[in-house]
């Protein structure tokens, strides 16, 4: 008899291990799917593969990337890539990124979604995570809020400390701080939407290149791009495949076709998407 039959707490242990390893390793998120549906997935899965235990399952999701390929279809057949994931790229300290799971939880949508916020700045993301701002700024939040369509009181969303106040820790469960440098880092998920803003006119013309390509590698087929109102795609490598949305709003939706007619026979180089 196995240890998963005869110690149920050792299989919840090594499930949660498990589902930690390929969010920090390959940055796929697992955690809030429906835990009866996730266990009959890796449950299959080491039945294919005759192994015995979790553990050792997932020595091989860590060492062997076919099978994280087939591990990860499965998923896909059952509907769990239903999630929305979207990627603030240079999150500061969290102002939009709250006000992204605000605007999700009106639209009845935050359940649903996944929001990887990071930073270069290893201080800027322990700010953000923290959720944390002046009292001072609440009447000028709450006019943003406003002018957005925002339905409710933007006070409901936070709590008072003195003289700071504190954003909802139920706003923050389905947010993922980390850091991440867009000089250097690669691709690291495949995201429906990337915020980007106000962050390209700082880099030389190589640099906005390279970040150009890493948000196309990242972003999914007839994903949306968010650029600073400042910014545009225009003489980017990948500007052709794009369609503009909304001029006012610098939004962006990437085109159903994969490479840009600029890299043509270059699609091997290509980075995988993450």
């Amino acid at each position: 008899m196995s240890d998963r039959e005869t110690n149920p707490r050792l299989e919840e242990l090594e499930t949660d291990l498990l589902l930690e390893a390929l969010l920090r390793y390959y940055g796929y998120d697992f955690r809030d799917y429906e835990p009866g549906t996730v266990k009959r997935r890796i449950r299959e899965s080491m039945l294919a593969g005759r192994i015995s235990t979790i553990s050792r399952f997932q020595d091989k999701l860590l060492h062997q990337p076919a099978f994280l390929g087939r591990f990860l279809r499965g998923f896909s057949s059952t509907g769990l890539s239903t999630f929305i994931r979207i990627w603030h790229a240079g999150c500061s300290t969290g102002e939009d990124v709250y006000s992204m799971a605000i605007l999700l939880h009106e639209e009845g949508l935050y359940q649903r979604s996944r929001i990887y916020a990071t930073d270069l700045s290893e201080d800027v993301v322990k700010q953000a995570r923290i959720g944390r701002f002046r009292s001072s700024v609440a009447d000028q939040y709450s006019s943003d809020y406003k002018k957005a369509g925002g339905t409710r009181s933007l006070l409901e969303y936070f709590r008072k400390k003195g003289n700071r106040l504190l954003i909802e820790p139920a706003l923050k469960r389905n947010i993922v701080f980390s850091e991440h440098n867009l000089a250097t880092d690669g691709s690291f998920n495949e995201f429906q939407v990337i915020v980007c803003r106000g962050i390209l006119w700082n880099f030389n013309h190589r640099l906005r290149e390279r970040v150009d390509k890493l948000i196309y590698d990242s972003l999914s087929r007839f994903g949306v791009l968010a650029l600073g109102p400042a910014e545009s795609l225009e003489t980017m490598p990948y500007e052709d495949h794009y369609a503009l949305l909304d001029e006012g709003s610098r939004l962006y939706q990437k085109h159903g076709t994969n490479v840009s007619p600029r890299f043509a026979g270059m699609e091997g180089k290509h980075e995988k998407l993450g």
